[in-house]
Parts: C-alpha cells; sequence; structure tokens
C-alpha cells in the first residue's frame, strides 16, 4: 500500500503530495490535467525509464518519493532525474540502490493497468502468462524449467553446428592439409633453425679471416725479425746506455714491460679458440639453408609460422580423425535434454489444462458480477507450437500454447477475443482478469481509465467490483465517471494552474463539498449535474 507520494519539478508538477487511503482512491480532472503524470510518476519511481525533458523547465532534477507498506514494513523509496544527463541517484530506506531493485520490488508494490491494456490483454502471449500464474503451485516450477532447458539446448545446438561447420570445412581442407604436412615432415623445420644456421655460417666466414689474421700476427710478433725479438735486442741496448747514463734507466723499463706486453700478446693469439666449430661443414650448412628457403617459398610462410602450421595441421588432422566421437557425445547430451523436456512440455500441458479449467470458472465468475450475460462461457484453446527439433527427433518438440476464447452469447462459437469483443467488454475483461492477479500479489492497484467503453448500467457492476476488490488491495483510479468515483474513499481532482510565466498541475484532496462539486462537474454540470452528484452520493 502507497501512504505517501511527493512529486517534485516533474513535467508541469512543481510541487506536489498525496496522501492515500487504504481503500479506494480517485484521481479526477479534466482530459489533459496532468493525472497520467501522477502514474508516470509512481512508474518512474518504481524502475521505468523517463526521458530528462520531463524535468520541469528551470530544475536541476525531478524527485520523485513514496512511503509504502508492505507485509508490514515501511519501504521509502526515492528517485531523481537530472536535467541535463538522465541520470540520477535511487534510493530505498535511504541507502543507496539500483533501477534494478527497484524493478524487482515492483511487482510487490504496483500492478499498473493503463489505457492500453487492452491491447495487451489481446496479445498470445500475455494470455498464456495469464494463465501460467494460475498453475497449481506444484507445477508452479514447470515454465521457468522449460526455459532453462530450451537455453540448455539451444547453447548445444550451437556447440553442434559449431562442430558441424569446422568439420565440413577441415574436410574441404583436407587435401591441402595433408599435402603441406608431407612437405613440412619432408624437411622437418625446427623453431629458430634457421637462425642458428645463419649464425654458423658467419662464424665460419669470420674464422677463417681470424686465423689468418692471428697468424699474420704472430709473424709480426714472434719471427726472427719479430717485434718480440727486436724489444729485446733493444733493450739490451738501452740498458747498456743506462749503464753509461744513468738518466736512461727507466727507459730501459719501459722497452723491457713493453717487450713482456707482446711477448703475452703472442701467447694468447696462440691460445685463441676457433670461433666456429671443428665439425661445422659450410657446404653442408649451405644446403640446409636452401632446403628452408625452398620450403618458405612454397608455403608464403616464415619459418616459424611453419612450425606452427605444422602444430594446427596436426591438431585439425586430429580433429577429423576422431570428432565422430565428440558429436556423438554432443548427440548423446542432446538426446538426454529432449528426453527431459519432452516430459517437462507433457506435464507442463497437463497443468496448463488444469488451471484452464480453474482459470476459465474463476473469470467467469468475476464477469458475470460485471454484468455480462449468465450465459457466456470462456475456454482456453491449446494450439500445438513447435519449440525443438533435432535429426534424432521424428517430429519437432511442441508446447501447448494457451488462447483465450470467448462466447459471450448462447447459440454462439467461442471466437478469440480481438475478434468480438468491443472497448467495453474489454475494458470489463481486463479489470477481471486484474482482480485475480490481484488476490496472489496484493500490489496497489492503478487503474488509468480502464473504464474505457462502459457506460450505462454496467457502470455499477464495475463499481461495486471496484469497491469489493478495494477491501483487500489500495485501487488508484483515474476516471471521468462520476459513478465510479462517487464510491472512493479518497477523492482528489488534478487541475492546470496558469500564470503569464508558467503552468503547473495541481492536486488536492477534495472535501465532501467539493466532492459534491467535482462530480456534478463530471455529470455535465448545471442541475441535472447536480441532481445526479446528489443521487450518487446517497447511494
Amino acid at each position: 500500500m502507497i501512504e505517501l507520494l511527493r512529486i517534485k519539478d516533474l513535467a508541469l508538477i512543481e510541487d506536489m503530495e498525496l496522501e492515500f487511503a487504504p481503500g479506494l482512491n480517485a484521481l479526477t480532472g479534466e482530459t489533459g490535467a496532468g493525472k497520467s503524470f501522477i502514474v508516470s510518476a509512481l512508474n518512474f519511481l518504481t524502475g521505468e525509464k523517463m526521458p530528462p525533458d520531463l524535468v520541469r523547465p528551470g530544475a536541476e532534477k525531478a524527485v520523485v518519493e513514496a512511503l509504502f507498506y508492505l507485509d508490514g514494513e515501511e519501504y521509502v523509496l526515492r528517485r531523481e532525474l537530472a536535467a541535463g544527463t538522465g541520470r540520477g541517484r535511487v534510493s530505498i530506506n535511504d541507502r543507496l540502490a539500483s533501477q534494478d531493485a527497484l524493478r524487482d520490488l515492483r511487482p510487490r508494490l504496483l500492478l499498473h493497468v493503463g489505457q492500453h491494456g487492452q491491447q495487451k490483454l489481446l496479445q498470445p502471449a500475455f494470455q498464456a502468462a495469464l494463465l501460467d500464474a494460475f498453475l497449481d503451485p506444484d507445477a508452479s516450477h514447470l515454465p521457468a524449467g522449460k526455459n532453462a532447458l530450451l537455453r540448455d539446448l539451444a547453447a548445444l545446438a550451437g556447440r553442434i553446428t559449431a562442430l558441424e561447420d569446422r568439420v565440413r570445412d577441415l574436410t574441404a581442407r583436407r587435401e591441402l592439409l595433408e599435402y603441406q604436412r608431407g612437405e613440412i615432415g619432408r624437411v622437418a623445420p625446427v623453431r629458430g633453425e634457421e637462425d642458428d644456421l645463419l649464425a654458423r655460417k658467419a662464424a665460419l666466414a669470420y674464422s677463417k679471416k681470424g686465423r689468418e689474421a692471428v697468424g699474420r700476427a704472430l709473424d709480426l710478433l714472434a719471427a726472427e725479425t719479430g717485434a718480440v725479438r727486436i724489444l729485446a735486442d733493444l733493450e739490451r741496448e738501452v740498458g747498456a746506455v743506462a749503464a753509461a747514463f744513468p738518466e736512461f734507466a727507466a727507459d730501459r723499463e719501459t722497452v723491457a714491460s713493453a717487450r713482456h706486453t707482446l711477448r703475452d700478446l703472442a701467447q694468447r693469439l696462440r691460445a685463441t679458440p676457433l670461433a666456429a666449430s671443428p665439425d661445422d661443414d659450410p657446404d653442408v650448412i649451405e644446403a640446409r639453408l636452401f632446403e628452408l628457403a625452398q620450403l618458405k617459398r612454397k608455403l608464403k610462410k616464415s619459418l616459424d609460422e611453419i612450425v606452427d602450421l605444422n602444430a594446427e595441421i596436426e591438431t585439425n588432422l586430429s580433429f577429423l580423425d576422431v570428432c565422430g566421437l565428440d558429436m556423438a557425445t554432443l548427440r548423446r547430451e542432446e538426446k538426454t535434454l529432449c528426453e527431459k523436456l519432452s516430459h517437462t512440455l507433457s506435464a507442463l500441458a497437463t497443468a496448463r489444462r488444469e488451471a484452464a479449467n480453474r482459470l476459465a470458472g474463476r473469470l467467469k465468475s468475476e464477469l458475470a458480477g460485471l454484468g455480462f450475460a449468465p450465459q457466456m462461457d470462456i475456454l482456453f484453446d491449446f494450439t500445438p507450437a513447435p519449440v525443438y527439433a533435432a535429426p534424432h527427433l521424428e517430429a519437432p518438440l511442441t508446447e501447448d500454447r494457451a488462447r483465450i476464447l470467448w462466447k459471450p452469447n448462447p447459440g454462439q462459437p467461442p471466437q478469440p477475443l480481438d475478434k468480438i469483443a468491443s472497448g467495453g467488454e474489454l475494458s470489463r475483461f481486463l479489470l477481471a482478469v486484474t482482480s485475480l492477479r490481484a488476490e496472489s500479489e496484493q500490489p496497489t492497484l492503478i487503474f488509468d481509465e480502464v473504464d474505457a467503453g462502459i457506460g450505462g448500467l454496467t457502470l455499477g457492476s464495475v463499481a461495486d467490483r471496484l469497491v469489493d476488490l478495494a477491501k483487500s488491495s489500495q485501487i488508484i483510479l483515474i476516471s471521468h465517471w462520476p459513478q465510479l468515483a462517487a464510491r472512493a474513499e479518497r477523492h482528489f481532482r488534478v487541475h492546470k494552474e496558469t500564470t503569464d510565466t508558467a503552468t503547473s498541475t495541481r492536486c488536492a484532496r477534495l472535501s465532501p463539498a467539493q466532492v459534491a462539486d467535482e462530480l456534478a462537474r463530471m455529470a455535465g454540470g448545471g442541475d441535472k449535474g447536480q441532481a445526479l452528484a446528489q443521487h450518487l452520493l446517497l447511494e
């Protein structure tokens, strides 16, 4: 039940606060006064989207707040709508929440039956969902179970299709794959082999040049006339000079040091290892490089890509060899799921037929109280619809889809609602359906001109049903009929106020005297309107 609603800076509403009664609340006013904005605010508060251009001009944001009582608990909901971005905060009991949390809570708070509810009632999907809502509690899990199995089968079918597509593609390419595998296997390349061969080839070239240079250097150092022998002779002569002239003693040491350095260099040159392996044969290396180059030209790939390709080819050809087992496994899984689905569909069909009998009886009883002929009859027609097909199935698995058939008068065959029901009849039908749904859900019911197309004596029946329904569920009724508004426990009038600079929608709770004036206006005004208003208030 909604106890308090506050709307600020939304559309034409500047600041509005409404306190609703537990039973029947009526909202009335001229067409275009802004009654729909109040309903839109409640829908926005419970999770529906709203465009930012509905923020009142000049305001930074619109705010909708409400106090609900549900199962003895208090819920304070608040939602904001920013003018610039359309974003805003959501809070439940002063704690930040998400729009999803509001939407999850909505079925327990509100059930909105709008002006376009008749069209929804005519949709086969709505009629089927309505029937499922009245399944026996022991069978209530079957629709969700069916949907889960269909999702699993759809996912499995996707895997089967992907497997079939891959098999088809690889089968078409098998000859090429085997040719490529043969060419690669004949050469048997190894990742990084080409770089290693090129390095060894370079090493051989540099080793030859290095050996020649070492020989020439040793000749210059260690030959009979080499630098070491010359420095030895020079050291001896400088020593003789130093004996005669002591100031040359240091020069003798310099020459001696140079001789020792060059002698060490000669020893290291003799000990220099060869840069290339002694087992490397340049002809063998060249032949292998040529073989690898030919393979790269044939396959138009680098050596590393060829190594990767070989692994991929082995994987694909191995897959072709074992894919039959994979397919058999998937088909077994599919068969198992199909058996479960078939069992679920059979149980669901039985449960739906049982629910159809109960729901048809309940609807007939509701409609009889809304002015329909006692001979009127309702039944559900079931049409099989395919839901899953597979090669191992003799025929597609089917689901019985329900559709409401109506026979308003004796002697006529039952027909779908959209074929024979008038607007007023659909309005009453929608009221009956909503009444039954509200029995289990117990939310606040919002009837937004659901009485469209109804008139005459039927209005009394509709009013009586709304009053009875209001004993168990809070109702917010938007109506242009004084016969219905007169039965409300609390009456609100919505009207516009216009100044030179702004237009605002106002909503005020009416006193008994104001209720009489509003009912008279709704009845057409004048003496006749006043008389009808007084008559309605005295009933």
